[in-house]
Formats: C-alpha cells, structure tokens, sequence
C-alpha cells in the first residue's frame, strides 16, 4: 500500500467518523447525515489543502495534515448545521 493510499483511506475514515459524531450531537432527521458526511469531506479537503500551503507540521501524519484538516471540516459541519438550522428571528 503506498502512502498516497494510506493518506486517503485516513482522510476518508476521519471524514466520516467527524461527520457521523456530528449528525449523533446535533440530531436532526437521518437525510440531514448525509450532508454531513460530504461538508465534512469537503471541510477535510480544504483544511488540508490550508495546512500544506501554510506549511503547518503539527500533528502531521504521513500527507496528511491532521490538525488543519480535523479543523477545517469541523467549521464547515458548524457552518452548514447552521445554515441549515439558521437561529430565529428576535423581534
């Protein structure tokens, strides 16, 4: 198994376990993890893609880039839940 491989399959679990645990915290009906799981995919990719252009070597794993992209789809799950679940109205 090469590195590049390793690098996605633990990419990929991280995603999805991130995104599951989101969707169990929050609650919502079960359609809701299914954009979850792909905003935190999404939020995965470009905190990593963020951690590689800064250079950012704390808790680095192999490629990937553990610490900017934990981050990165952690904000995107806030981001959509409350885009999704926008607070209401004060009047």
């Amino acid at each position: 198994m090469t590195l590049a491989i390793a690098g996605f399959i633990l990419s990929a679990l991280l995603a999805i376990a991130y995104g599951a645990a989101f969707h169990f915290l929050v609650g919502g009906p079960l359609p809701s993890i299914v954009i979850y799981l792909i905003a935190s995919a999404v939020g995965f990719i470009i905190g990593h893609f963020i951690g590689r252009f800064l250079g950012v070597e704390i808790f680095r794993l192999g490629a990937v880039y553990l610490l900017t992209a934990s981050i990165g789809s952690w904000v995107l799950l806030i981001f959509i839940r409350w885009f999704l679940n926008p607070p209401p109205e004060q009047s």
